[in-house]
């Protein structure tokens, strides 16, 4: 069987692109779960806002985060090899702001706005989330703008079983 030629995958590709606004517009119409992802590392805490979590495996435990790489917290996850997934109630609004950046909070004091304790593996857990999982990276793969953060999970901490907060249509809602 003949393989294809490389010009033409491109052609192919090219002509089947999707406008990257058209793209973001149908995923804003997606529900999902808030989280903010926190690491420690050689400089200190970083952290972020993310949307993009699911789970892989429960054995062994086992999720995945999408972290953009123009952030400037993303070198500290790279360098540090470990993650906290903060699931967010929705009375923790405010911290997913502070984290995705509104409000013009950068690095450390993000960390103002909720209560903070150190987890097990030494991570920033947001106090009162619905649950937290602790994760030793096992995988970074780099996919277009993002790097995939593949995390075996070490540490679950149960909080309260609240309201949780979602993001749909570029807001926050709770479910």
């Amino acid at each position: 069987m003949d393989q294809p030629k490389a010009h033409d995958a491109a052609q192919h590709d090219a002509a089947h692109a999707v406008e990257a606004g058209l793209y973001r517009e149908a995923m804003s119409r997606l529900v999902a779960a808030v989280h903010v992802i926190t690491t420690h590392g050689p400089d200190g805490r970083a952290g972020f806002t993310a949307t993009a979590v699911a789970s892989v495996s429960d054995s062994p435990p086992t999720l995945l985060v999408c972290l953009n790489r123009r952030i400037r917290s993303a070198p500290a996850f790279r360098q540090s090899g470990r993650f906290a997934v903060n699931m967010l109630g929705a009375d923790q609004q405010s911290v997913a702001e502070s984290f995705g950046g509104r409000g013009g909070l950068e690095g450390e004091a993000r960390f103002g706005v909720g209560h903070w304790h150190e987890g097990a593996l030494g991570l920033p857990c947001l106090t009162g989330a619905i649950a937290v999982f602790q994760c030793r990276m096992v995988e970074l793969r780099t996919i277009a703008t993002h790097d995939v953060l593949v995390g075996r999970v070490e540490a679950v901490a149960l909080g309260p079983d609240k309201a949780k907060l979602a993001y749909l249509g570029r807001g926050f809602l709770s479910v």
